[in-house]
């Protein structure tokens, strides 16, 4: 393991309270949305979350009847994942999404939520992503938005020494997108900012979505893994 997974050992249970402030619920909120929305998890399906950190999406793909694994390079993340999904079908791995420890084709869909940008070969790991995909099958990747003031300020606060977002790597949907070969469908969430009323908060995400605005914080791709090797 390299020190990457250090990076993370310490944020668990602050990584959990965030989303449990009133502008965190809202973020998880329509971050959960446009994740389901893209991936439509279904009964029976099996699912890999790759960097699944907490268990913060794992669960919500887990109430729509899905078998998951739960890769992440956090022992403490992880074992905090473990705790969350208790009496659901999730098995937890601990391994480094650049190199995942499964077969080719091993899933029917593969999602990876707020992971990539800590990953500095973002092709590599997006080649593992559908290398253990089956054909036909989705991969869904979301990431930090280059183009939001979220990124503009947490660039600010890496400047400052923030442990994660010093380490953390924004890109656009643009770059996003560039990241495989097959077309991938776009989308943004999170037109508003931390410090917006909850209430207002709801108004300016309904009309960022209604615009199709790329400018949101989080950036979500689907890409379909083609039924033949064009290569």
């Amino acid at each position: 393991m390299s020190k990457e997974n250090k990076l993370f050992d310490d944020w668990p249970e602050r990584y959990d309270q965030w989303f449990t402030t009133p502008i965190g619920a809202l973020v998880k909120k329509y971050e959960s949305e446009l994740i389901l929305d893209l991936l439509k998890p279904a009964p029976q399906e099996t699912i890999l979350d790759a960097g699944c950190g907490t268990g913060l999406f794992t669960l919500d793909l887990l109430s729509r009847g899905s078998h998951l694994v739960g890769l992440d390079i956090s022992l403490p993340m992880l074992r905090r994942a473990a705790e969350k999904t208790k009496g659901y079908p999730f098995q937890p791995v601990l391994a480094d999404m650049v190199n995942l420890p499964f077969q080719d084709s091993t899933f029917d869909k593969v999602v990876s939520v707020t992971a990539l940008e800590f990953v500095g070969d973002a092709k590599a790991a997006v080649s593992e992503l559908f290398r253990v995909t089956r054909k036909g099958g989705w991969i869904v990747v979301a990431t930090l938005n280059s183009l939001s003031a979220w990124a503009r300020r947490r660039k600010a606060a890496a400047e400052k020494g923030h442990s994660l977002f010093k380490r953390a790597i924004f890109r656009s949907p643009d770059e996003l997108r560039s990241l495989a070969a097959p077309p991938g469908v776009i989308r943004t969430a999170i037109h508003f900012q931390k410090d917006d009323d909850p209430d207002h908060a709801h108004e300016l995400e309904r009309e960022g979505q209604g615009r199709g605005l790329d400018t949101g914080a989080f950036v979500a791709v689907r890409w379909e893994k083609p039924w033949e090797d064009k290569s």
